[in-house]
């Protein structure tokens, strides 16, 4: 009994990752201090006030850890340590809040407090490694998996379990699959293989058939799901929601909704904040540079397409003569372009002309990492052409993005490349995660040096 209560349920995987992310808080904090406080070799006895802190901090982090992230199933161990790094940010950040605004923090040592937070962003790490490894050997050992028996639709099924094969941490194993016209056999199968969940995908002309299916398996005891025909259609963040009492399928929806909004939200001001305040000066003389060698403003402001589609002002620096393109037009710059200042050419090829954008992260209008904003001509042009080209403004607008990693940067010329950045701004929304932005944040410069389809 007590193994198939850990085979069917997550709380206990749950609670084991709570456990170890308390440990691992509580351990951070002791090493801190006796970094801190140390003396000849003998242990630092903590004051009741300190081991207070230390309690209240770790049990409302690993709280916190549990309610905004995914734990287990949650995908790589890249993303699981990312998603917890921030998470201990967040509470750590907080802490430093609520000690100021109650004046006690004189009380605690601030070289202790840092050194609390750099020790145990390690520890926490070390908790996640050690929480991926022990429930791994679980599945391995054959705990917590799902059996799964799918009916119907051979080529609908095969997609599905692409899927499955594709998400060797979901602990789902595809034990069985039938086409969905023959009752009796299922109801055999279901006794014979005893699966935890029934999937049962209809094309929807062969809907009909669900009443003979769910009447062969009144008896079943396994979770049985309805998996709808919309595969051909483009599935952003596929899931279900509950409106009004009513489950829904989602078959369109931003991925910035609830938890993830805040921590998009907290991580574009603090890395936008850092930067600006790390590259004021070059900002500065950038704008001297733009001012003395050519007539016009310094910032070059452009209205495009934000959030939902509601129009923004996004700010560059000055790269071109000022100009006025007839019929309202937007050309894009090529490789031998007049309009381009020299100044301005060295600026776009290393992306320099886009560090004013950061004043608009910070005024809410972008993200330091979305899908690049185009022109608004450009936009009304593509919408017409690229099928699923309005999914990409379901996030604010980047000034970095997966698709200007992967090499979608600079002038796209043809209708391929316009649907290859399309394709990969996509599987951005469809693969956000913390950990990923991070990973573009890093890889922008490396990418923009390795580009040269930027002129």
């Amino acid at each position: 009994m007590a193994l198939l209560t850990i085979r069917k349920s997550t709380s206990i995987t749950n609670f084991i990752v709570q456990v170890l992310d308390f440990i691992a808080i509580c351990l951070g904090g002791w090493m801190a201090y006796q970094f801190r406080f140390a003396n000849g070799g003998e242990w630092a006895v903590p004051s009741s006030d300190q081991i207070l802190l230390v309690l209240i901090l770790a049990g409302s982090a690993s709280l916190f850890f549990s309610t905004v992230y995914r734990m287990w199933p949650g995908g790589a161990l890249a993303a699981m340590v990312g998603r917890v790094t921030l998470g201990w940010l967040i509470s750590w950040t907080f802490l430093l809040v609520v000690l100021t605004f109650t004046k006690t923090p004189g009380i605690f040592s601030r070289t202790w407090l840092i050194t609390w937070l750099l020790i145990t962003i390690g520890t926490l790490w070390i908790s996640r490694v050690l929480s991926f490894l022990l429930m791994a050997q679980m599945r391995r050992s054959g705990y917590m998996h799902k059996r799964v028996l799918m009916v119907g639709d051979i080529e609908l099924m095969a997609t599905v379990r692409e899927r499955v094969i594709g998400a060797t941490w979901s602990g789902y194993d595809i034990v069985g699959a039938i086409g969905s016209s023959d009752g009796a056999v299922l109801e055999r199968l279901d006794i014979e293989l005893k699966p935890d969940e029934i999937w049962i995908g209809l094309r929807m002309e062969d809907h009909a058939q669900l009443d003979n299916l769910m009447q062969a398996l009144s008896q079943s005891v396994a979770n049985i799901r309805l998996l709808p025909d919309l595969m051909m259609y483009q599935i952003l963040n596929h899931g279900m929601s509950v409106t009004l009492g009513i489950p829904m399928v989602d078959i369109s929806v931003s991925p910035m909704f609830g938890g993830r909004l805040v921590v998009k939200a907290v991580q574009d001001y603090i890395v936008a904040a850092l930067i600006l305040l790390l590259i004021s000066p070059l900002m500065l003389a950038i704008a001297m540079a733009i001012k003395l060698s050519s007539e016009g403003p310094v910032l070059f402001k452009q209205k495009r397409h934000g959030w939902n589609g509601k129009e923004i002002w996004v700010y560059k620096f000055r790269s071109m003569v000022v100009h006025q393109e007839s019929g309202g037009g937007v050309t894009q710059a090529r490789k031998v372009d007049p309009r381009v200042t020299p100044i301005g050419k060295f600026l776009r090829k290393s992306s320099l002309d886009e560090l004013p954008q950061f004043i608009n992260v910070l005024q809410g209008r972008m993200s330091v990492v979305g899908p690049r904003p185009h022109a608004l001509a450009h936009n009304v042009e593509y919408l017409k052409l690229i099928p699923n080209y309005a999914l990409r403004h379901k996030v604010k607008p980047g000034i970095t993005g997966w698709a200007q990693i992967c090499g979608y940067r600079g002038e796209t010329d043809t209708l391929d490349k316009m649907e290859g950045r399309i394709k990969h701004d996509i599987y951005y929304l469809e693969h956000w995660s913390l950990w990923l932005d991070l990973k573009i944040i890093f890889l922008t410069p490396l990418a923009t040096i390795q580009n040269k389809n930027a002129y």
